[in-house]
């Protein structure tokens, strides 16, 4: 079995094992996507699983348990079908356990033989026990993440020990704990918890008040579950009991629930508390099962991730052994000047407190400190990036004022302030003679790609080769009419059509070998294209310029194979995903950035409502007064199929019924991604030549789609989205010159409050948007594969924390301008530490 499809089946069964509570792996299981991406890439498996995959699992943590099951079950099933019996592993036989199957993550830690037992007992943490070489040196294990060991003798070189020097923890105990990443003493230190339980601090349910965000531990007294709506939903009711009262808890559609929640089972549930019929209850709360030995313990509890055959008290007792032996012996990394200048605790006071604080201070001063050190790592390698980037020579490409205005002039439009101010900053780092590395980032409808289209035509014009690599089919090919439309236009002087050429997946054979000959020879100037475009067989004569479309969509090697077809070439990356300035500065750092927050003259904003459930007929008379107007609408679903398991209209059953019952005189298209790529491009193309009326579809239309006479879209399920997903449907309509409209039906009538929607109706600004999305979600959204680059992840900054990014950033810059290679003595141990978390690499420029 491929490996990326065996780590697959991994974090699955232990998603199931875990009731999917999303808890598989640290920060969610869609994290794994940091890495699998290009994991999977590497095992050759296809582009379009590999996107299945990635689509359905960036959105897992917002969906409730049932769906996220049936999510996992139908991804598993998707994968069965393609890939088959690999190896000695059969797909029936990976297929994700049962929610109802017992939760064996909190059952206890597998049992060494006696023999393993007793050869554990013979060891402990203490240095003088593990200071043999065999087990200092490991072989080839997976990298660690930022914890301490290595070269200089201020570090101890025994936090590379192995953990059966531990006692209690033999070769079967180590094996399994290598599940969570576990594999030395210094990962120990380093495993912190995902949250906390402060029992020093509960509040009893009979102090409760209408309106609260709580958290309250209790027994369940009762459980019972009902059909509702006649048979077509169900609830779930338990009654919990601390001692104090009870309150009433309530969940929809989650019928598992009335075997997890079983009477006098101990949890923990966090929610708003609300009210119906004078009582207190609380309605889908979050929800945790928990110790009941640990509600007298009177202090704050650290929880860890766990996997199967693990239980919290044990691993618990493990890192406590480890913590408060290990802490203490660090030298801090980190000069303590820049300690002193931000005011954060030395490094042994931070790793004690972040796993077994004393009060919520000491808690938050050592998170900050360890999150400090994040931002400050990722900055000092940011800058080195810059740095080294900077230190090489590029080709120079000079045009002249009035070449330049001419080609302005042969635009069939005219640019926006922002658009000429990139396209400015472009001619700038081109003529500089050092590759440009910028970051052109814009809103949705900003027009990147003319700004993109203009750089290709410098270069060309300078006789060397272009390339644009896109993430998908249908985005490559709605650039390459683009670029087609404004390069050529006419102007056969400048281009001929054959020097444009488009290579993605589907090109037949014959036209590959074409284009590749082309690009070899030089006849062809310039290629868009999806992944087809950085295989092997692709080779230019002299490219340039790479130009890199939705850059967090791809991986560091996809990125980087592309830059490696030339020499020192000049590096343009898009993102219609605009970035909040917190993570700009955090993340790309090592990249100039252009924005564009400028609308082409004539765009209008989109008007956006949220209806209720039972509204959706507005939704329709306003979709045939378009219509009739001689416009065209979306209409967007979550789901390609009915799932009896997920509450939520699909796309192809609605089609037909919309079709038959609805819009009986209106022509209806269908787009979804288990179509083939030429069924794809056969109804878009159909779509925009008007031969229908309104397009059904799934979020396959979110990126690349231009129909500038489509002037409404409707989503269905919209609370199913996120906010940057949801900006970038809105943005399929308002295209053209005419007032447009999005509409955002949730699945039930309690959605219509969803904090999400109503940041939509507030706002078509998609900066704004990010701002929230990033408060709301996380910066997974952000991120993408840029962060696999790194070596470790941001496990504890938070970058909606702004404050906390500038400061380190500041620091980082004043160390940079005073010992950039951190040669000093005063900066090896850093200079270590930096390594560490990006991996002993120059991590990824782009």
């Amino acid at each position: 079995m491929h490996s990326s499809i065996e780590k697959l089946r991994k974090f699955f069964r232990l998603e199931a094992e875990n009731g999917y509570n999303d808890s598989a792996i640290i920060g969610g299981l869609a994290k794994m996507l940091d890495y699998w991406e290009n994991d999977a890439r590497n095992d050759g498996i296809s582009e379009d699983l590999i996107q299945a995959v990635a689509g359905r699992l960036r959105d897992y943590s917002r969906l409730s348990p049932a769906s996220r099951k049936e999510t996992l079950y139908g991804i598993w099933n998707r994968v069965k079908k393609e890939i088959g019996d690999d190896g000695d592993q059969k797909p029936h036989q990976t297929r994700p356990q049962p929610a109802s199957a017992p939760n064996r993550s909190e059952a206890a830690p597998q049992q060494d033989t006696a023999e393993e037992q007793n050869q554990a007992q013979t060891t402990s943490a203490a240095p003088k026990q593990v200071d043999r070489p065999k087990q200092l040196h490991r072989p080839a294990p997976p990298k660690s993440s930022s914890a301490p060991g290595a070269k200089t003798s201020k570090t101890p070189i025994a936090l590379n020990a192995s953990l059966t020097v531990l006692q209690g923890v033999g070769p079967k105990n180590a094996k399994t704990l290598e599940k969570l990443g576990l594999y030395t003493l210094g990962d120990i230190l380093y495993n912190f918890p995902r949250r906390y339980d402060d029992y020093s601090q509960l509040k009893p349910i009979k102090s409760l008040w209408y309106g609260e965000q709580v958290t309250v531990i209790g027994t369940v007294q009762s459980v019972t579950g009902r059909p509702i709506r006649g048979g077509k939903s169900h609830i779930t009711e338990v009654i919990l009991n601390d001692g104090t009262g009870a309150l009433r808890l309530s969940w929809f559609n989650q019928p598992w629930l009335t075997n997890r929640l079983r009477q006098g089972v101990a949890i923990s549930v966090s929610g708003k508390i609300d009210q119906y019929l004078g009582r207190l209850v609380m309605n889908s709360p979050d929800w945790e099962l928990v110790e009941t030995e640990s509600l007298h313990t009177n202090r704050i509890v650290p929880i860890y991730s766990l996997t199967a055959k693990v239980t919290q008290k044990w691993l618990r007792k493990i890192m406590n052994q480890v913590v408060s032996y290990w802490a203490p012996k660090l030298t801090d990394h980190l000069p303590e000047s820049v300690r002193t200048a931000a005011n954060l605790p030395d490094l042994s006071t931070a790793l004690l407190n972040v796993h077994f604080p004393d009060t919520q201070e000491d808690l938050q001063a050592a998170r900050r400190r360890l999150a400090f050190d994040e931002i400050f790592f990722l900055q000092m390698g940011v800058l080195r990036q810059k740095r080294d980037w900077q230190s090489v020579t590029a080709r120079i490409f000079d045009v002249s004022d009035e070449w330049l205005q001419s080609r302005k002039d042969a635009l069939p439009f005219t640019l926006t302030k922002v658009q000429s101010k990139a396209i400015s900053d472009i001619i700038v780092d081109v003529g500089s003679g050092r590759p440009m590395n910028r970051l052109l980032q814009g809103d949705v409808g900003s027009g990147k790609t003319v700004v993109a289209a203009m750089a290709i035509d410098i270069i060309v014009h300078g006789k060397a080769q272009a390339a644009l690599m896109a993430p998908t089919s249908i985005l490559a090919e709605q650039h390459y009419r683009s670029i087609q439309k404004m390069l050529v236009n006419g102007q056969e002087d400048e281009f001929k059509p054959e020097e444009i050429r488009l290579l993605v997946g589907d090109t037949p054979e014959k036209e590959k070998e074409e284009i590749r000959a082309g690009l070899a020879d030089g006849s062809v100037k310039v290629v868009v294209g999806t992944h087809a475009l950085i295989e092997a067989p692709v080779q230019f004569k002299d490219l340039q310029l790479a130009i890199i479309d939705e850059q967090h969509r791809f991986g560091v090697e996809q990125r980087a194979a592309l830059r490696e077809k030339g020499e020192n070439l000049h590096l343009l990356v898009m993102t219609a995903t605009p970035i909040p300035r917190s993570l700009a500065l955090t993340l790309h750092g090592d990249l100039d950035i252009s924005i564009m927050d400028e609308m082409p003259q004539g765009r209008q904003p989109i008007e956006t409502h949220v209806l209720r459930p039972r509204e959706r007929e507005r939704a329709y008379t306003m979709i045939r007064a378009q219509v009739l107007e001689g416009r065209q609408a979306f209409i967007v679903y979550p789901l390609v199929e009915e799932s009896e398991k997920i509450e939520a209209r699909a796309a192809v059953d609605e089609h037909a019924s919309l079709q038959a019952e609805v819009f009986h005189r209106l022509k209806l298209g269908l787009l979804h991604g288990r179509m083939k790529p030429a069924e794809k491009d056969e109804v878009m193309e159909k779509f925009r030549n008007k031969e229908y009326d309104i397009l059904v579809a799934t979020t396959v239309v979110e990126v690349g789609v231009d129909v500038p006479n489509a002037t409404v879209m409707l989503i269905e399920g919209a609370d199913r989205f996120g906010l940057a997903q949801l900006h970038q449907l809105r943005g399929r309509v308002g295209r053209g010159m005419e007032k447009s409209y999005c509409l955002l039906i949730p699945t039930n009538n309690d959605d219509t409050e969803n904090e999400r929607l109503l940041a939509m109706a507030q706002s078509n600004d998609g900066f704004v948007l990010a701002e929230k999305d990033l408060q709301q979600r996380g910066p997974g959204e952000f991120l993408g594969t840029r962060q696999s680059g790194y070596g470790s992840t941001l496990r504890m900054a938070s970058l909606t924390d702004i404050a906390l990014i500038e400061e380190a950033r500041e620091r980082a810059k004043a160390l940079f301008a005073e010992d950039a290679n951190l040669e000093k003595p005063e900066h090896q141990l850093l200079g270590e530490a930096v390594d560490r978390f990006w991996g002993n690499t120059k991590g990824d420029i782009s």
